[in-house]
């Protein structure tokens, strides 16, 4: 079968929310040309369009598309914001939804569950319950409110997902220090902030020696890892030269590359091939981006075909399909 591991989907009572209570560092602006985008600080990044609270229309879709099941998420901000409560709402708001949407559609629907970051012990609660509600896996947002995923804080939620045996899809938002990079000129952030958002999370991760404190642990990398295939041998280079870079751990990032995959979100064969050669044809996953303005199930899934990686067992046993 055929697994979408990168497709979202919100829900319109999550909307109400963050419209209600995600300002001002979430806002919502019509578009010239009608709808809306949602900015984080005033930097555009999340276009609305219809198919993402349409459960019946991704259906359709995916029929289109020749694709089985769809791994849903949540896409940022997720269920990250400064308030507890409303980071706990949300969370929960969510993954209700994503519940019902897999016992509506079983054969087609998996999720990621959503967790309130901003507040560890109700994160590892609300892991507790997703659980226990069917989460195939869980979303992780590359910086939670301009903090590293490496942050101490968060380890108890860490060692909560790596007693559970999870998959984590690592996935981009704006990221920190929007303004200054001018993020907002010709709407940068979607095509060059949020692949230097993954590189700068997985690369800290790869140094503080993260891979071998959660040692169940697999991490799914949106974008095809962000710039992490071109980058792996600078970073090897790096740790092996640069002493700050070694501190974390002895071994080199590349060393680390068997606990990763890379979805397909990308956008020619060389980047794909790149991708496949940096860790290999078995740990490339299918991913669209669907319902996103460059999400594209039939393109992505035919470049993917093209490769003859074999993404379909790879899902299948990642998932338990």
């Amino acid at each position: 079968m055929i697994v979408d591991v990168h497709t979202h989907m919100v829900t319109e009572d999550y909307l109400n929310l963050l419209r209600r209570d995600g300002g001002p560092k979430y806002t919502f602006r019509t578009l010239p040309a009608g709808g809306e985008v949602i900015d984080k600080d005033g930097v555009p990044f999340f276009t609305l369009l219809p198919a993402m609270w349409d459960f019946d229309q991704r259906i359709r879709d995916m029929d289109a598309a020749g694709v089985d099941v769809a791994v849903i998420s949540l896409t940022s901000p997720n269920a990250i914001f400064a308030d507890g409560d409303l980071s706990r709402t949300a969370a929960r708001l969510m993954n209700d939804a994503f519940a019902e949407a897999r016992t509506a559609h079983p054969d087609r629907l998996r999720w990621f569950a959503s967790l309130p970051w901003t507040d560890p012990s109700g994160a590892v609660e609300e892991l507790s319950r997703a659980v226990s509600l069917g989460a195939s896996g869980v979303f992780a947002v590359a910086t939670v409110d301009g903090r590293p995923l490496t942050d101490p804080a968060y380890a108890p939620i860490w060692e909560a997902i790596d007693t559970a045996g999870l998959p984590v899809f690592l996935h981009p938002s704006v990221p920190p220090g929007e303004q200054e990079l001018g993020l907002g000129d010709h709407n940068l952030s979607p095509p060059v902030g949020f692949v230097f958002d993954t590189t700068l999370a997985i690369s800290r991760m790869l140094y503080d020696g993260f891979f071998e404190r959660y040692r169940q642990l697999s991490m799914i990398l949106a974008h095809g890892g962000g710039t992490l295939p071109f980058l792996i041998g600078r970073l090897d280079v790096c740790h092996d030269r640069i002493p700050a870079c070694a501190a974390g751990t002895a071994q080199p990032p590349s060393a680390f590359l068997d606990r990763l995959y890379l979805d397909s979100v990308v956008y020619s064969k060389g980047a794909l091939d790149l991708c496949i050669e940096t860790v290999g044809a078995d740990r490339i996953l299918f991913g669209s981006d669907y319902p996103h303005n460059i999400g594209d199930m039939a393109g992505r899934r035919a470049l993917l075909e093209a490769s003859g990686a074999p993404h379909r067992k790879t899902a299948a046993a990642l998932f338990g399909l």
